[in-house]
């Protein structure tokens, strides 16, 4: 393999609006000044407020980088992301309350989800001297806990567990177990006690909970190792245990959802967005930290049907695009603070700049990524482009498909079913080049970290999974010419936005072809034509073993039958790991190899026209 560096990038500061720092950051950001008690002056010992500064789902991202298109990070609603950008919100608030009680929290997926994080969780594991960039940040940022995400275990538990020991505050978890001793695997919970001023100290206890979905997400990490019991059961456990101990405050850091339900359906010991129905059934929370859904939600206010006291949930969308504050104003009676009243925003980091010390602290690791990123890996005889993914077959999907099959289909060596594969289109601005691909650009492939899984499922089975697929179309009377906004997208049941690519896959065949059409003259339903395998048509009884994604399996998206069908594969190895594995074997990427062209989009059994 060509191993040949083919331009190494230091990212620009970012420059396409102004960017401020200090008062001028929070202004811009949005912030109000509470409106509640407010701050406690230096001779009322009788008032206070604690102030708790969130983040959550940070995911990797230190910077506001986009490592996979090589450029300053934007999105349709221009927020930017990272860490460096917190931090710069972080301490402008910290200078306006300062000698006030203040916390800062995260609610966890905190290593995992960029190349930054996947080269110190797999390329060079963190360890030693080798520090995780993630906790060079998170340290100089001066967090009091985080809690354990899902995400936190993709990389294996001695990854975790050297992160854990490279940060300088408690990873909290206290509803995952050890299954050798039934003790904690993580630091339950923690007690601040905060200095008021003038006031008497405020204790403050903090509950970490994390997700039970990373027993099925990360069955080759925990199984035998760990287990992870119901948010609401530990919370009932160890919320009274906080209030025994005298605290004032209690906060729960939560790695779950408001819900109701599970984000990934009923393959889930337990449901993992929980947070609305702990609000509402566990007595004595003043605060919950929200995260996993990835939702900006600056506060939400519950009523405890016990005690009749409010709630403030929030959750601080993710990857650092914003930083939640919540304000918890407090009276000092009886020997007791007590909670007076409380409130929550979320301030947007896309006017303000990055922090120069955290940019500094992992500028090094960056540099180390992108020269690993712009290194030449393969040679495309072609170029090949996800662009128009959604509405005709895909030499790239085609390409997951076959090293997804192709995977399976070695690890069951006595299978006798056909082979077929499912892929998501998780990115519609992938190219890959005619000439040399550099690693960052065959990265794009696969950004998401999944793993394989195996099923089987029957014809019927995979016509209705193919009919729900195509429900992500809108209905048309032409076959155009069409812009692809105007053919793709449609709102769904789960989809009431409209679906997205990476809730659209193409389904393909491994030693024989599965052809089939969407028709969208027909409504969503009834839009499957001509679905073939090896030239004949799919039996309803047929049996496939089917190749897919961990994520899918477990109800991603809410296809149908994937969840309960037959697991004939556990998850083994991330998807992104046997895309380079097959690269290191085919540096030469020829499309015509992949380009099968085995599903289309008609209006009335004849060929839709696009525009572009």
């Amino acid at each position: 393999m060509c191993e040949e560096d083919i331009g190494a990038t230091v990212p620009p500061r970012p420059s396409r609006r102004a960017l401020l720092t200090g008062a001028a950051a929070l202004a811009a950001a949005g912030f109000i000044t509470s409106s509640n008690l407010g701050c406690s002056s230096s001779d009322d010992s009788t008032r206070t407020r604690l102030t708790i500064l969130g983040t959550a789902d940070s995911h990797g991202r230190v910077y506001n980088w986009d490592y996979f298109h090589a450029r300053e990070y934007d999105d349709a609603a221009h927020d930017d992301i990272g860490l460096a950008k917190v931090a710069t919100l972080m301490a402008a608030v910290r200078k306006q309350r300062s000698g006030e009680p203040m916390l800062t929290l995260d609610a966890g997926d905190i290593i995992e989800g960029t190349p930054l994080a996947s080269y110190y969780g797999a390329v060079h594991p963190a360890g030693g001297d080798v520090v995780h960039p993630m906790a060079l940040a998170m340290n100089l940022m001066g967090y009091d806990a985080a809690a354990v995400g899902n995400h936190e275990f993709n990389y294996g538990l001695t990854l975790l567990r050297t992160f854990e020991s490279q940060v300088n505050f408690p990873m909290l978890g206290a509803n995952a177990h050890l299954i050798s001793s039934g003790g904690p695997a993580f630091t339950p919970y923690i007690i601040k006690t905060l200095d008021t001023g003038a006031g008497p100290s405020l204790k403050v206890g903090i509950l970490g909970l994390t997700n039970p979905a990373a027993l099925v997400w990360n069955p080759r990490t925990l199984a035998g190792h760990m287990t992870i019991v119901s948010l609401i059961e530990q919370a009932k456990v160890s919320v009274p245990e906080l209030k025994k101990q005298g605290c004032d405050v209690v906060v729960v850091v939560a790695h779950g959802g408001l819900g109701p339900g599970s984000s990934y359906g009923d393959a889930l010991p337990y449901p993992d967005n929980v947070c609305l129905q702990m609000a509402a059934e566990i007595p004595d929370i003043d605060v919950i930290l929200s995260g996993h859904t990835h939702q900006d939600i600056p506060q939400r206010l519950v009523k405890n049907t016990t005690t009749g006291r409010t709630v403030l949930i929030n959750q601080p969308y993710c990857w650092g695009k914003r930083l939640g504050v919540i304000d918890v104003d407090l009276e000092h009676a009886d020997g007791h603070w007590k909670v007076v009243s409380s409130s929550g925003q979320n301030l947007n980091t896309n006017t303000v700049a990055e922090n120069t010390d955290v940019v500094r602290a992992v500028q090094s690791e960056q540099q180390t990524v992108l020269d690993y990123l712009n290194v030449q890996v393969a040679t495309g005889t072609a170029q090949m482009s996800t662009a128009r993914a959604t509405v005709e077959d895909s030499p790239i999907i085609d390409l997951i498909n076959h090293v997804q099959a192709a995977a399976l289909a070695a690890a069951l060596p006595t299978n006798t079913l056909p082979v077929l594969s499912i892929a998501p289109v998780l990115d519609t601005e992938v190219v890959l080049p005619k000439g040399p691909i550099s690693r960052r650009e065959f990265a794009c492939v696969y950004q998401a970290w999944d793993e394989l899984s195996g099923i089987v499922l029957t014809g019927a089975q995979l016509h209705d999974y193919l009919e729900y697929d195509a429900g992500a179309y809108h209905q048309l009377d032409g076959r155009g010419p069409h812009r692809i906004a105007d053919v793709f997208g449609a709102a769904t049941r789960a989809n009431p936005k409209g679906v997205t690519p990476p809730n659209f896959d193409a389904v393909a065949g491994l030693t024989a072809r599965l052809r089939y059409a969407f028709d969208l003259s027909r409504p969503p339903g009834s839009r499957v034509r001509d679905l073939t395998y090896a030239g004949k048509r799919v039996a309803p009884g047929q049996r496939f073993a089917v190749a897919i994604g961990t994520a899918r399996r477990t109800g991603s998206g809410g296809f149908p039958h994937v969840a309960t069908a037959p697991l004939i594969l556990k998850p083994t190895t991330p998807i992104s790991e046997l895309l380079l594995a097959w690269l290191a074997a085919n540096p030469v990427i020829d499309p015509t190899k992949f380009a099968s062209d085995d599903w289309h989009v008609v209006v009335a059994g004849r060929s839709l026209r696009l525009i572009g």
